[in-house]
């Protein structure tokens, strides 16, 4: 996914189809993006890491 941002972020800079004054805007609201998705897997390791603890209890109680 990093990798298709970066394309992007590259099409745009070399873009001249978007205004000069338009793209460190879109660049911005881009590198936003790409924090948020490492917020979000961060939350999945996160959660599967709880699971792995908490599956055994859960086994045990024929619930898994």
């Amino acid at each position: 996914m990093k990798e298709k941002i970066e394309k992007v972020i590259e099409k745009i800079e070399n873009s001249e189809h978007i205004a000069e004054d338009k793209k460190p805007l879109i660049l911005e609201k881009i590198k936003e993006w790409k924090e948020e998705e490492s917020a979000i897997n961060d939350i999945a390791v996160k959660l599967e890491n709880w699971w792995m603890e908490v599956e055994p209890i859960f086994a045990e109680m024929g619930l898994v």
